[in-house]
């Protein structure tokens, strides 16, 4: 089981409800496409780079020292948006570094099991 996180680069919505529909926008236009992947721009790979400096991605290593799910994480980014899993288990940990590390760039973070954007 795994635990999901959306960071994206833009301004920031007004409340919890419009920060559901930006996402959604964002994964139709980014995600689940059939189009070329778009790369991610500079804000989303220094958070990538950021939470790699902490944990290392799960591609890099055997055990389970890395929280999260999926490898390589920049994987999971594309254009302004990145959505990715972390282990459930140690998710209160990681999701609250990767909302701090999101602030700290000026990037929005959403908790899409709460519905609701991370401070």
């Amino acid at each position: 089981m795994s635990y999901d996180l959306a960071v994206w680069e833009g301004e920031r919505p007004a409340d919890n409800t419009a920060a559901a529909r930006c996402l959604a926008d964002l994964y139709d236009r980014y995600m689940d496409t059939e189009g070329p992947v778009v790369p991610p721009v500079d804000r989303i790979a220094a958070f990538v780079a950021a939470l790699l400096e902490r944990w290392p991605d799960p591609t890099e290593i055997d055990d389970d020292d890395s929280p999260w799910s999926a490898g390589p994480l920049i994987g999971d980014a594309r254009g302004p948006l990145i959505y990715f899993p972390m282990s459930w288990s140690r998710a209160e940990e990681a999701s609250a570094y990767a909302a701090e590390v999101a602030a700290s760039l000026g990037l929005n973070c959403f908790d899409p099991q709460a519905r609701q954007l991370r401070p």
